[in-house]
């Protein structure tokens, strides 16, 4: 408990609580007020908190598997967030099913293999389950699976888009990581991606520029706030489908980010536009190695679907 409130403590991309981007997910939060929201989130500390309550009343979903959903970082809302989501899907499937979060191979908490032993109903089936969240980003649907590393949760983004990156932003925010514009690959051009959530894209043309970051917090947070961005996604192509990120992420109080969901999603609607990668892909993204807590995000892409897959595994941590 929190502030009174029951807090669900789960980490998303990992199945190692000691990995992954941890994740506050505070369900019936419906009746709370935004600064009671906020001040949760900055007491947990988490990158975001996620806050679940009822469905809107057009929300087009199966009955009792559409939810309301907000992220809260330390010092501001956000309007998407692809870990909190993740991690609220398999909080919310452990609560449908009985099955609980964070416990590999399927089993239960009755010990049974494939059990569903205090379930009834559709939600006692061993199938995926399938949610939608209203977010202010737009409507996310997510489809909770099991898998040998435990809940495997997949979440559809809004549509990607990408749009050219100013300039005097590219220089600012190189002037303060302290890179130089030599440093970049030329073959991924600096971009403002979306999908959810707007993410400037740096592609650094060596591993250990990448391996090397530090920068200037409040020159940083000043451009990413005119600028409207969540985030700010250095990366380091590995090969034509793996590739190691970072992400910065001062205007929500958080140094970086050591698995960032919502900026992978923007990241491969972007390379998929610009060519780099094919309208049918899946790309494989690393995170959080250096600091600490190795994060391992799937990125998938359809052909002809604007929106963009992104997977991980998610488990239980302690509360702090």
């Amino acid at each position: 408990m929190t502030n009174g409130r029951e807090v669900v403590h789960l980490t998303a991309f990992s199945s190692d609580p000691r990995g992954g981007n941890p994740a506050g997910v505070v369900f019936d939060s419906g009746d709370m007020t935004d600064p009671e929201r906020q001040e949760l989130a900055a007491r947990l500390g988490y990158s975001e908190t996620a806050f679940v309550a009822p469905p809107p009343p057009d929300l087009d979903a199966p009955a009792g598997r559409g939810f309301s959903l907000r992220f809260f970082s330390p010092l501001a809302e956000v309007p998407f967030c692809g870990h909190a989501t993740l991690a609220t899907a398999v909080a919310t499937a452990e609560r449908l099913t009985g099955r609980g979060a964070g416990t590999p191979h399927g089993v239960d908490r009755t010990g049974e293999t494939g059990g569903t032993t205090g379930t009834t109903g559709p939600a006692a089936s061993r199938g995926p389950v399938e949610l939608v969240f209203a977010t202010p980003a737009g409507v996310v649907p997510v489809t909770v699976t099991r898998s040998p590393e435990g809940p495997l949760a997949t979440l559809t983004s809004v549509p990607a888009e990408d749009f050219p990156a100013p300039d005097g932003l590219v220089a600012g925010v190189l002037a303060a990581l302290g890179w130089s514009e030599g440093e970049l690959d030329p073959a991924i051009p600096p971009r403002i991606a979306f999908a959810g959530a707007r993410h400037l894209v740096l592609a650094a043309a060596g591993r250990d520029r990448l391996a090397d970051i530090g920068y200037d917090t409040d020159r940083l947070t000043r451009l990413m706030l005119s600028h409207d961005l969540t985030t700010v996604t250095l990366l380091w192509r590995l090969d034509a489908t793996t590739l190691l990120v970072r992400n910065p992420f001062p205007v929500g109080g958080v140094v970086e980010d050591p698995a960032t969901g919502a900026a992978a999603a923007a990241l491969g609607g972007y390379l998929r536009s610009a060519g780099l990668v094919p309208d049918d892909a899946r790309l494989t993204l690393h995170q959080g190695v250096e600091m600490g807590r190795p994060s391992v995000l799937s990125v998938e892409l359809r052909a002809g679907d604007p929106r963009v897959r992104v997977s991980g595994t998610a488990a239980r941590i302690p509360a702090p």
